[in-house]
């Protein structure tokens, strides 16, 4: 049956970069580009956000920390959840501003210097995202065609994502996202009672797993817990992704009820599956890479066409967090670097021509990325722990803090940025890099600021125009 898989999600593939060739007739501006014209609606908006936060790090990062610790592993989604809470919070006031990149956010409230290490610090984390997806979407197509090597798995996976990303940008990753969102909830809606089934409930579970794996608390620890919870919520807070889709919405209105939506949605997937992989770690046990625990469960013991249309899921949750990672990084280079520092007066025809060619470039090199590691969530970690220490204090802190000055948040985008490789790059054991890594960009930025005159109040106010 592998075969009938892997031609199902090869179908499904084409049919995205199908989406993407219809959509891209639409493009014609670097906004179209970039925020779909500013014309998204709330259901889109919804399924785009659902499908651009539930990846890897949920479907294989969170399915590998389950099966080792069980259900305990519920902790994991809270730190984003949270984060994206205090999202809903913000997204009037970033759609206001009117603008298509977080640099843009960071050059309004403080200067050019905020944007380009801004842009230095996305593109790090983002790449890092994007290659891990790839590595993760060629597992499944491996999974579903073993006699498949898995080298080209992973290059027919980023041919397909750099395809549909390159074709349209935003405006295809939208509709995309709209039907990845709709089969990821069918697929694990479908799957957990069937899985729950086979496993013979419960009480067949308790015979299969340690007694640990039933423990609401199990091994993790809080300083384990703090390193698991904290670099999810800042990369959230600071998400591009998240703030792409703001500026893309049709109005302020819009991107406040979709971000809500997307909470309930993004809160109902997490928690999904992690309970789909602590039933299915009692089917599959014994596994060298648990992390896939949900695919195997999937392909030996689902019906065809449910193990089907899950296995789709999987893919679906990979190829939709990896197109939008992939089209940020590209869009700030563009706009960020290209635009602003190279040629200011580019036409709009040049621009969208660059962010195609500045996706294919990034997306090869992510793909060389995806060769240095077979971890998933101790990468996923780690580049969430770069984006959130050096964007997040800085950017919240312009929609929260009016004292905070263009010195301070350039040192704190400096200092979280190198405090967080500097600690990885050391090897330190027992403190995940993301505690002294927020706290130096938080101090750096307070410091630093108070070191510094004011900011002026034309920089300020615009921050605050929507608030209610």
């Amino acid at each position: 049956m592998t075969s009938v898989y892997f031609w199902t999600i090869l179908i499904y593939l084409g049919a995205l970069v199908a989406v993407a060739l219809r959509t891209s007739r639409g493009i014609s501006t670097q906004e179209d580009f970039s925020v779909a014209g500013r014309r998204l609606s709330t259901f889109v908006l919804f399924g785009t956000m659902v499908a651009t936060w539930i990846g890897t790090g949920s479907i294989f990062g969170n399915a590998e920390k389950t099966y080792r610790v069980g259900i305990a592993a519920w902790i994991l989604p809270v730190g984003a959840l949270f984060g994206i809470w205090v999202l809903s919070r913000l997204a009037g006031r970033a759609r206001g501003l009117r603008q298509i990149t977080i640099q843009d956010l960071l050059e309004k409230r403080y200067n050019a210097t905020a944007r380009v290490f801004g842009v230095v610090a996305l593109v790090i984390a983002y790449t890092t995202i994007v290659s891990y997806q790839y590595r993760a979407a060629g597992a499944v197509l491996n999974l579903t065609l073993p006699e498949l090597d898995p080298g080209q798995a992973v290059i027919i996976a980023a041919g397909f994502i750099i395809a549909y990303t390159a074709i349209a940008g935003m405006l295809s990753i939208a509709y995309i996202g709209v039907i990845q969102g709709v089969t990821m909830i069918v697929g694990i809606t479908l799957t957990l009672p069937v899985l729950f089934s086979r496993a013979g409930g419960l009480s067949g579970m308790y015979e299969k797993l340690e007694p640990s794996h039933f423990e609401i608390f199990g091994p993790i620890g809080w300083v384990e817990a703090l390193g698991l919870l904290l670099p999810p919520f800042l990369l959230v807070l600071g998400d591009a992704n998240m703030y792409q889709r703001f500026f893309s919405a049709r109005s302020v209105g819009v991107a406040k009820r979709a971000v809500l939506w997307a909470l309930v949605g993004i809160t109902f997937m997490e928690f999904a599956i992690i309970v789909t992989a602590w039933v299915a770690s009692s089917l599959e046990p014994g596994l060298e890479i648990p992390g896939r625990v949900l695919a195997f469960s999937s392909r030996d013991h689902l019906p065809v066409v449910l193990g089907a249309l899950m296995l789709t899921t999987i893919m679906a949750i990979v190829l939709s967090t990896a197109g939008s990672y992939l089209l940020s990084p590209a869009t700030a280079l563009v706009r960020d670097v290209y635009q602003r520092f190279v040629n200011p007066h580019a036409s709009e025809r040049t621009l969208v021509i660059l962010l195609r060619v500045m996706v294919v470039v990034l997306g090869v090199a992510a793909y060389y990325l995806s060769t240095l590691s077979d971890e998933f969530l101790s990468v996923a970690l780690l580049a969430y722990t770069i984006y959130g220490a050096a964007i997040t204090p800085a950017l919240i802190a312009s929609f929260y803090w009016k004292r905070a000055t263009a010195t301070g948040a350039v040192a704190s985008i400096v200092t979280g940025t190198g405090t967080t490789l500097l600690w990885k790059w050391a090897g330190v054991s027992g403190i995940d890099a993301v505690l002294p890594a927020i706290a130096a960009s938080v101090l750096a930025l307070v410091v630093f600021s108070y070191l510094s005159s004011p900011p002026p109040p034309e920089k300020v106010e615009p921050f605050y125009a929507n608030v209610k």
